[in-house]
């Protein structure tokens, strides 16, 4: 009878597979084979650490310092071990359940009447003791695959646990570059901002002596010191910047505001990208970007949820074994050739649950529609956020050429200036007045580089690069 019964279950559970849809991947999407608005057609891949190819150690190591110790990572990594830890939980729900029990019980029973009725007479009030070690051990059986079809639920929120990890990596070390490209270009600003005053101060004060000689007018004098004033008067909230600047770089690597101030005080030259910069296309950009993993991973575990659903709806078959020795002595303890064992199947069927089997099903399947309609955003997201900083990136590289000519030509004025104040046809005034003008074609430039600097960092954050796996133990 065993014989029969172990090949019956053996070919039940052969015959029974999961229940609920299979899943096979992330719906097909339309996707073009090259960027529309890409400048650079080499297939070279982008670089994972892309903030290196803009050359600067300092940013090297700040990004560093906050991918290992920023305060907005371990929440995230708080996550990632708990969808590890479930997808553990979640495969030990599959193995049987063993446990041990040990009892000691005392009972005083009452006297009984001899003979019967309510004669006198009767047994004196006795008392049991009663030992016993036990054993027992359950098991579902998974005949539909409701316990396999959470595993593959687990296992998919484990990956989009992951996935949100890289995400945040790459938001966090294009926030660390961006602030860092903006402290520098603040500092930048600062020291033109000095020079356009010290030549500023100057021009007024030759322009003060002509008026006392009668060869400049007041409202020459009043315009000049306008400007002066306008141009200190810009001076201090771009020091509060320079410091917020500073504060935002210490928050993000986990130091305490002011931290970084006097390590960062050196004024340095503003970073730029490199000359060339591959983009890749579009089908590596929907394979490397973590949000779109993510998206992809929430699917597969919602799909996995239907069969879960699925399997609710059918028997459930489960195996209860108990082993245990004891009796009214301690001494039977030990009496290990003298045991009880009891071996008892058990099956289970709601079905008569009047719909609402069926309706965690449908409701499974809604989410399941829910996470594909969420994972056709986030493509076509992605791909727009990529065209968009690929076109804001190209234009502004025309903006700093087009900054780079005025900058030369304001170059070129001064210099001539200059020999014209030697040669003695031109007087200083000119010369200070077409330095200014210099200074300020130098701020232009200095404007539309940090704003080149600052759309490749969103051109890298759009392309899902700065983020790496993380080491740690697996399920």
């Amino acid at each position: 009878m065993r014989i029969v019964f172990s090949a019956w279950l053996t070919t039940l559970l052969a015959a029974c597979s999961a229940v609920g849809p299979d899943y096979h991947g992330a719906p097909a999407t339309s996707t073009p084979a090259a960027f529309t608005r890409a400048f650079d057609e080499s297939p070279a891949a982008p670089l994972a650490t892309w903030w290196a190819a803009l050359g600067d150690h300092e940013l090297d190591t700040l990004v560093a310092r906050a991918l290992q110790s920023s305060p907005t990572l371990p929440s995230v990594r708080a996550r990632l071990l708990r969808a590890r830890a479930a997808l553990q939980a979640t495969r030990a729900n599959a193995a049987p359940n063993v446990s041990a029990s040990a009892l000691y019980a005392h009972a005083r029973l009452p006297s009984l009447p001899l003979g019967g009725g309510n004669s006198g007479g009767g047994s004196s009030p006795s008392s049991l003791n009663l030992y016993n070690l036990g054993f027992d051990a359950s098991w579902e059986i998974d005949l539909f695959g409701g316990q396999r079809r959470a595993a593959e639920s687990a296992q998919a929120a484990l990956g989009a646990a992951e996935a949100q990890l890289a995400d945040a990596q790459v938001s966090l070390s294009a926030e660390v570059a961006q602030a860092y490209v903006n402290l520098r270009a603040t500092q930048a600003r600062l020291a033109l901002a000095a020079a356009a005053i010290q030549r500023q101060t100057r021009v007024l004060q030759l322009t003060e002596q002509r008026e006392a000689g009668g060869t400049a007018s007041k409202l020459d004098v009043a315009r000049l010191r306008n400007q002066l004033e306008a141009t200190r008067a810009d001076v201090a909230p771009l020091e509060a910047q320079r410091d917020a600047y500073s504060d935002a770089l210490a928050f993000l690597v986990g130091a305490m505001p002011g931290t970084l101030d006097a390590e960062l005080a050196q004024v340095t030259p503003l970073p730029l990208p490199p000359a060339q910069v591959a983009v890749g296309d579009p089908a590596a950009l929907l394979q490397r970007r973590p949000d779109i993993r993510a998206a992809e991973r929430v699917l597969a575990a919602r799909s996995a949820a239907i069969g879960q659903a699925e399997a609710s709806r059918f028997p459930r078959l489960s195996f209860l074994g108990l082993i245990g020795i004891g009796g009214t002595t301690p001494g039977s303890l030990s009496q290990l050739d003298d045991f009880t064992v009891i071996a008892a199947p058990q099956l289970r069927w709601s079905f008569l649950d009047f719909g609402r089997g069926a309706a965690r099903v449908k409701s499974a399947e809604a989410d399941r529609d829910e996470a594909e309609a969420q994972y056709r955003v986030a493509v076509l997201g992605a791909l727009r956020d990529a065209e968009d900083a690929l076109s804001r990136y190209s234009k502004r590289r025309v903006a700093v050429a087009t900054a780079a000519r005025a900058k030369g030509a304001a170059d070129e004025a001064a210099m001539l200036m200059r020999a014209r104040l030697r040669a003695g046809t031109a007087n200083l005034i000119e010369m200070l007045d077409a330095e200014r003008q210099q200074i300020a074609a130098e701020q232009n430039l200095l404007a539309a580089e940090a704003g080149l600097t600052g759309d490749f960092v969103s051109l890298q954050k759009a392309l899902g690069l700065g983020w790496s796996q993380e080491a740690g133990p697996r399920s």
